[in-house]
């Protein structure tokens, strides 16, 4: 629906002066341009802007750690012992999940790759992984290093869904078609939440029910859906799930990741893992070498392998208050009229020299378009880039732009998508 857009920056600042959620663009810090002026950041898809927040939040780590020593996992203001409980509530709130469900702890990969020690288990003809056509690369690395550990032949044990020709992104019915057909031989399906290249949001109900119809597993990368669309994990039956916070999470380069392993498999502590400390029973942790034998902690908790790193989740703890806050109904409402909004700007570009490969329908994205530039893709990119604009750019001639409903606004589409057209000579 886009009658009701105007493409005058007039319009988008009455709109933005009537959006009840604009006041949270002022809890960030924005990059600013050589002459000190904040830039048009759109690249909220690869790194999420920093929270205020977060400078008094490290600061009261630092002077805790100063003033208290070792005593500070019991006597800071956030005790570092429990300090990845802080999340146990919020962060399934935010992935729709179970109390006991989501942990956070280490990076996307490392995860996956402890979920897959679990959750990979080839038997017989049952051996292969769905994956899908330009998956991230961590992903195809880490999918591809299981197979080989476990003597499958990487270009035999992955199965790589596709578009139809023509096509950018991938059909739920060709997944669908795909695990009825192929079944019997696909130990694991491991799919995203939001693809990050295109942009499409996957079906992760239909998929994940149809893997189980297969008889295999059911695993996502979220690194671009957690903090983008509003999740179900829990009620969905996901096996389980990984995402970083550093994206739509506002997290901070390299910030811990999360979790979610769905509680029917929490609560089987027979599971096999890879074992550390961290994931032990409480009652018993600090036993340390007097335990004879690892214990998991019930949940996803029951992964964890090292003690929390403070420093990497205090950025998480002011980021995910404010979703808390919000809530991702009313973040999905802006995200959908913002990204509706830059999708009327673009198509208002003459000349064909842009194509979004991200789906029109808006159901089927997040907040984030991938445009194809026909012709001088890099050079469209650097001119929007000295402009003030900043998305990002994938190679070979595609740019991605993410208006970020908790600090975009709809001035900021308008400048971008203008930015666009001038470039390309619109």
């Amino acid at each position: 629906m886009t009658e009701h857009y105007q493409a005058t920056e007039a319009w988008a600042a009455t709109r933005d002066g009537h959006d009840p959620l604009a006041p949270l663009r002022a809890e960030f810090e924005f990059p600013t341009d050589a002459a000190g002026q904040p830039v048009v950041y759109l690249c909220g898809n690869s790194l999420g802007l920093m929270p205020r927040q977060v400078r008094d939040l490290f600061r009261q780590e630092l002077d805790d750690w100063g003033r208290h020593g070792v005593e500070g996992h019991h006597e800071a203001r956030t005790p570092w012992y429990s300090y990845h409980e802080n999340f146990r509530d919020s962060g399934a709130r935010l992935v729709g999940a179970r109390p006991g469900e989501v942990v956070m702890m280490n990076a996307l990969t490392v995860n996956l790759h402890l979920m897959m020690v679990t959750f990979y288990r080839p038997t017989g003809r049952r051996t292969k992984v769905v994956i899908e056509e330009s998956a991230f690369p961590s992903d195809t690395y880490a999918v591809a290093s299981h197979l080989e550990a476990r003597g499958v032949d990487p270009v035999e044990g992955m199965i790589i869904v596709r578009p139809e020709p023509g096509q950018h992104t991938i059909a739920t019915e060709a997944i669908e078609r795909l695990l009825a057909e192929r079944g019997e031989e696909i130990a694991l399906v491991l799919l995203p939440g939001v693809q990050y290249y295109t942009g499409q949001r996957f079906d992760i109900e239909r998929i994940t029910a149809a893997a189980h119809r297969a008889g295999a597993i059911a695993g996502f990368d979220l690194a671009h859906a957690a903090g983008n669309v509003p999740l179900a994990l829990h009620d969905w039956n996901v096996d389980f799930a990984a995402w970083c916070s550093y994206k739509y999470l506002n997290a901070g380069p390299g910030a811990v990741a999360g979790c979610f392993v769905h509680q029917r498999h929490g609560g089987n502590l027979s599971l096999p893992r890879f074992a550390g400390w961290w994931g032990n029973d409480p009652d018993t942790r600090f036993r340390l070498h007097l335990n004879s034998r690892f214990v998991p902690r019930a949940g996803a908790d029951g992964w964890q392998i090292s003690n929390p790193p403070v420093f990497s989740m205090t950025p998480l703890l002011a980021s995910i208050g404010q979703f808390d806050r919000t809530g991702m109904a009313a973040l999905r409402a802006k995200s959908l009229a913002l990204t509706g909004y830059l999708e009327f700007l673009i198509d208002r570009i003459p000349g064909g020299r842009v194509e979004i490969i991200t789906p029109r329908h808006p159901e089927q994205r997040g907040c984030q378009l991938s445009l194809l530039i026909r012709e001088g893709a890099r050079e469209a990119f650097d001119g929007i880039r000295a402009r003030g604009i900043v998305p990002d750019f994938r190679q070979p001639d595609v740019i991605r732009m993410a208006p970020v409903p908790l600090y975009n606004s709809f001035v900021d589409v308008w400048r971008a998508g203008s930015a666009l057209a001038e470039v390309l000579g619109g």
